[in-house]
């Protein structure tokens, strides 16, 4: 089975902690999004990955070794693909085209989620979606009696489906789907000044395809800084951290309230963290009460009161504040 992994968004929405690093490789519950998402995509696949392809931006050759070092350690191949130019979901895939042949995955590395994959073997695909209670901001499928998908709508003013697409899809022939991305492309069928991915799904869909909904427990989304504090508060009840630091890590006159990570490296000092809170490596913390916090890695936060906060990595926090967004390298006084 291959696994393709479209990442080169540029993360706006997520700005200013999207500034100096892409979103995929931001840090939740102590790990890279797009780490979470390969090792969750791993563990609940009924047959394991062969090959895993990236499709990045220019993030540089550290980022791409690091990739392909989680593909190694999860026993496949990693493959690098460029996507030069912004020209949608479907443009994205087609980057890494080799590897749409035989069984195949693809996942967009901008949310987690929490699933026991049941895959029917007779289906000819599965597209993974939540129900949710306003679906105007999301791309819907619509299923006929049988429980099969025959429509695709996005962003529907009308609610046609509550039962939004995620961004994970499973191929039985992954060739048949690029068949049909190159029909888009070599057409120049755009929407938008991009080629979407739906439009290659709604031809298969016309030729009888069978795709069947894959329906995920939890969708965790990581699009602004208020969603992915709250994602990073999420996965750490799902993986049920407590309130123990990792090894090398100092706690000095504090208490911890799980759940928490406390990556190694950090210190807290005289401070109340928790519950729900990430520390990164090296972070040094003071007299702070810090709860649903999403903190980076060697950075300062002294005396600050904060709760829903998301501070990047090399910055400096000294002031008291409830709601605070800082990028990497900046600095707060009182």
């Amino acid at each position: 089975m291959n696994l393709i992994i479209p990442m080169a968004g540029r993360g706006s929405r997520l700005r200013p902690h999207t500034l100096t690093v892409p979103k995929p490789l931001v840090h939740v519950a102590g790990k890279p999004i797009v780490q979470h998402l390969v090792e969750d995509l791993a563990r609940t696949s009924p047959r394991p990955f062969e090959h895993i392809a990236f499709v990045v931006g220019d993030f540089g050759d550290q980022v791409e070794s690091d990739l392909l070092a989680l593909a190694a350690d999860l026993g496949a191949e990693g493959h690098i693909h460029h996507q030069e130019q912004p020209l949608g979901t479907a443009h994205a895939v087609w980057c890494a085209k080799e590897w749409l042949e035989g069984e195949t995955v693809v996942a967009f590395a901008d949310t987690l989620f929490r699933a026991d994959f049941q895959l029917d073997a007779a289906a000819d695909g599965h597209l993974f979606v939540k129900r949710i209670e306003d679906p105007r901001q999301f791309g819907v499928v619509v299923l006929d009696d049988e429980g099969i998908i025959r429509e695709y709508a996005e962003k529907p003013e009308k609610p046609v489906s509550n039962l939004a697409m995620i961004g994970i899809y499973h191929f039985k022939d992954g060739g048949a789907l690029r068949r049909e991305i190159e029909v888009l492309i070599d057409g120049n069928m755009m929407k938008s000044g991009e080629y979407q991915l739906p439009d290659a799904l709604r031809a298969l869909t016309a030729q009888g395809a069978r795709f069947l909904p894959g329906e995920v427990s939890a969708w965790m989304d990581c699009g602004n800084r208020m969603a992915t504090v709250e994602t990073n508060g999420r996965m750490l009840e799902f993986l049920g951290a407590d309130a123990v630091p990792d090894s090398g890590a100092t706690i000095e006159d504090s208490v911890v309230i799980p759940p928490c990570i406390i990556q190694a490296g950090a210190v807290v000092k005289r401070s109340v963290i928790g519950p729900r809170v990430t520390i990164g490596p090296g972070t040094v913390v003071e007299d702070a009460v810090l709860a649903d916090c999403l903190i980076g890695s060697n950075s300062h936060i002294g005396g600050a009161h904060l709760r829903g906060s998301m501070i990047g990595n090399e910055a400096r926090v000294s002031r008291e504040a409830e709601d605070l967004s800082m990028g990497d390298y900046s600095e707060t006084n009182r």
